[in-house]
């Protein structure tokens, strides 16, 4: 990450924790009240091929007694809580990865930061991906997220959302994901941004 990429992203977090800490407070509260405990829920992510972190999120699903594996699909689905579905609806459930670009995990933009078992199935495809920082928006989840989501939630099994995910979804993101680093640039960014912004602003 540039000394420049990284001073804008710590500049725009202190901008948003001003501006959505009350936010984050109320949606922490209103999580307490309807039971929904652990309120965070932490996802092994990469960073570089070989280099985890613990991305957060708010939980929007309930427990799983068993171990929690894989990208989420329809399978997954009945487990998505009144309250979490609109909280991914409007993305406010990435908030807490505030956190993780104070720390220096990742960016704003970038390519979404995959799990570990699909950087050890396809490395050369996350070697290429993963020389630009992962971001919690980017060319990818503007351009092919919505579509990932469809096709996704015709799955009715673990095994079936891999099978997609791994066929039709992973080649689909990389792609996208080299075009924004090879046009990478703060200008981009800034765009990319204002894009994801515009798409959270319920149309009239």
């Amino acid at each position: 990450m540039t000394r420049r990429k990284r001073i804008f992203d710590l500049a725009l977090a202190a901008l948003l924790i001003v501006l959505l800490g009350p936010l984050f407070v109320v949606l922490v509260v209103l999580l307490m009240l309807a039971g929904h405990r652990p309120l965070f829920y932490g996802s092994e992510r990469m960073s570089t091929p070989t280099q985890a972190f613990t991305l957060w999120k708010l939980r929007t699903m309930r427990v799983n007694t068993g171990a929690e594996t894989g990208v989420s699909g329809g399978d997954k689905t009945a487990r998505i809580t009144r309250i979490g579905r609109l909280l991914r609806r409007t993305r406010l459930d990435e908030l807490p990865q505030i956190w993780n670009i104070l720390r220096g995990d990742m960016s704003f933009v970038g390519p979404r930061p995959p799990l570990r078992e699909y950087v050890e199935r396809f490395p050369d495809i996350y070697g290429d991906v993963l020389k630009s920082p992962p971001g919690v928006t980017g060319l990818a989840t503007l351009r092919f997220h919505r579509h990932e989501e469809r096709l996704l939630a015709n799955c009715t099994s673990a095994a079936e959302t891999d099978a997609v995910y791994a066929r039709r979804c992973v080649p689909r993101k990389a792609a996208i994901d080299l075009i924004y680093q090879r046009n990478q640039s703060m200008c981009y960014d800034l765009k990319l941004i204002g894009q994801t912004f515009s798409r959270l602003i319920p149309k009239s």
